[in-house]
Parts: structure tokens; C-alpha cells; sequence
């Protein structure tokens, strides 16, 4: 940082003609700079140190989802953030400038994740579940690699296998890695329950953006702490799978691709609901959650035989009795489809 300033020092003591060094003032020495390169680039030119005012924490949040970057230096008492120059310029921070202005507008919550519930990526980090969901979230990227995957279904074959736990932390743990932006879509209309995981009440999302009852702006809010967006199910509907049939429904899920890196979809179970299907025909793969002393083989041919083969990318195992240290199993499905 010092030298910096001596820099900047040195450069006004030779256009001034001074023997001695200035008065070491930050905010009028960066104003003469930034001064300089306009008379002397014009109006185009870009300054190598920029003057800004301090943005307020919860806007900052909202906007990158992570804390305020740290490639700079804050100067107490005269409200002036320098960033340092950095080359190349780091990827979170050109990622951060393209994007959207939307992203300015979704509200911001801090939640408070109860400490025995059951978002463990979040409540107990270092845990062997949260590792396991952290792994399948590794997992995820690889396939990436080969294969468009963008938009992530999560659902069972019936209800009570825990779809909408493994959603969460699947979620949770995808988040982790910045600066991809990951939304958490809660698909099951019928009977939504991932806002109380959160700590939230229910909140409008999904159903009152299909009825064009609210903008996205106000269908979307970031969630403070697990650093990842949310939206809600919102209110149920007379008939849920007509309005999922609509054609606003696949524009709003092309729209959220555009938004987001990872978008997470919740799904109903298959059995014996018609959501499911079509909410598969949107996404790009499918996790297939399995309940060790629920899931019936009857039941999982059923619900395997309901799903697209090509899209199916594997199967989340809860509550498995095999994993000596964890409660939660991941697995994956190797190369030739075979699970």
C-alpha cells in the first residue's frame, strides 16, 4: 500500500517542481490521478485507482452472495476503498461484473439454520454427511465436463425418501465454490417444505410467477449464510400440473439457465404424480433419492421405468446402513448406465 502512495507522491513532486514530499493526503492524491489520465487520455480513459464510495454490507451481499472482496484497502475516516491492481484480473471479480442488474433487486435474507435440523452442509460442515454431499457436488462438476449440466432434478419414487433434504444439500454444497451462483427451486407445489429447513415461513415463488401475479425480481430472494438463492413454491394451486404445462413454465426455466450456474429443482416424487415428468422434459439430468426401509423394489422399478434413461445420471442412497461414518450414501453411475 505504501508504495502506492509514494508513487503517486513522487509523481506530484516532479510536476510541481517540490523538493519536499507533499502532505500525504489519499483521497486528494487519488483525485489528482485520476484527474491526470483524463487531461491527458480524455473522457475515455480508465484510472488506474478508483475512488468509491463503501457499499452498504447488505447490498454487497446481495450482489455477489459472498463477503466484500478482499484484493483491496479500506481507508478509515475518509470513506475511500482502493482496490489494488491486480493482473490478470481475478475470475470472481470479472465474473461479478457480468452479472445481470436483476440480481441487484432479489431480496436478501439471513436465515438462521436450526442446529439439529437437517441442512447438515450448512449446521455441521465438517461432518461425514456434509462431506458426502460436498463429494456428489464434485462429482456433478466432472460430468459437466462431458456433457451439458446445468439444471439438477431431485426426486423419489414415493414420498418420505428424502428428496427435499438431499435437494437442499445438494444445493448448499454447490454453493460453496465461487463464483458460480446457485438456485435452489422448489418444484413440489403440492407440498412444499423446504423453507422450513432455512428457517423461513412460506413465501410466494413459483406458483405466483406462473400466474403472473409477481415479477422474478420479487419470486427470488439470496439466502445470507449457505450464499445460495431461493425460490419458493409459493402457494399451491387448484391444478398444479396445468400450470406447470404452461408455456411461461419453460420460458422462466430457460430465463433461470441464463442467471444462474447450478439451478437445483425439488421435485414431487413419481409415484404417482405427472409433475415429475415434467419437470425431467426441463432438466438437464436427474438424482434418483432412495430410502434404505422405505423404497420397495416394486416401487423404484416403477419409478426408474417412469423416468427419461438418457437423463437419469444416478442415485442418492439415505439413510444407508453400509456407510460405517455417515447417514447419507452417494452413488454414482459409472460410464456405461449401469447403476
Amino acid at each position: 500500500m505504501s508504495r502506492i502512495f509514494d508513487a503517486l507522491q513522487r509523481s506530484e513532486a516532479e510536476r510541481s517542481g517540490a523538493q519536499g514530499p507533499p502532505v500525504v493526503d489519499a483521497t486528494e492524491l487519488l483525485r489528482h490521478a485520476e484527474r491526470r489520465a483524463v487531461s491527458e487520455f480524455g473522457d475515455n480513459a480508465v484510472p488506474e485507482f478508483e475512488t468509491v464510495a463503501p457499499a452498504k454490507p447488505e447490498k454487497v451481499a446481495v450482489r455477489s452472495g459472498h463477503l466484500p472482496p478482499k484484493n483491496g484497502v479500506s481507508l478509515a475516516g475518509n470513506g475511500v476503498h482502493v482496490p489494488l491492481p491486480v493482473a490478470p484480473v481475478a475470475a470472481e471479480a470479472t465474473r461479478s461484473q457480468e452479472r445481470p442488474a436483476i440480481f441487484e433487486q432479489f431480496q436478501l435474507l439471513r436465515v438462521s439454520v436450526p442446529a439439529q435440523g437437517r441442512l447438515v452442509s450448512v449446521s455441521d460442515k465438517e461432518g461425514a454427511a456434509a462431506e458426502a454431499f460436498r463429494l456428489l457436488a464434485v462429482r456433478l462438476r466432472h460430468l459437466r465436463r462431458d456433457r451439458p449440466l446445468k439444471r439438477i432434478l431431485i426426486t423419489s419414487s414415493i414420498p418420505q425418501e428424502g428428496k427435499s433434504m438431499c435437494s437442499a444439500n445438494l444445493a448448499c454444497s454447490l454453493a460453496l465454490r465461487a463464483p458460480q451462483r446457485t438456485l435452489l427451486l422448489e418444484g413440489d407445489i403440492r407440498r412444499p417444505s423446504l423453507a422450513p429447513m432455512f428457517g423461513l415461513a412460506p413465501r410466494p415463488g413459483l406458483s405466483e410467477w406462473l400466474r403472473g401475479e409477481r415479477e422474478l425480481k420479487d419470486s427470488i430472494c439470496f439466502l445470507e449464510g449457505p450464499g445460495l438463492w431461493f425460490m419458493a413454491a409459493g402457494s399451491s394451486s387448484a391444478n398444479p400440473l396445468e400450470l406447470l404445462q404452461s408455456a411461461k413454465f419453460s420460458q422462466l426455466m430457460d430465463q433461470l439457465s441464463d442467471l444462474f450456474d447450478w439451478v437445483v429443482v425439488d421435485s414431487p416424487p413419481v409415484l404417482p404424480l405427472a409433475d415429475t415428468s415434467v419437470w425431467s422434459r426441463l432438466c438437464d439430468g436427474t438424482l434418483l433419492v432412495i430410502r434404505q426401509g422405505v423404497s420397495e423394489k416394486r416401487q423404484l422399478q416403477r419409478g426408474v421405468e417412469a423416468l427419461e434413461p438418457q437423463k437419469l445420471i444416478g442415485a442418492i442412497l439415505n439413510s444407508s446402513n453400509s456407510a460405517p461414518h455417515s447417514d447419507y450414501y452417494y452413488g454414482p453411475r459409472s460410464g456405461n448406465g449401469s447403476s
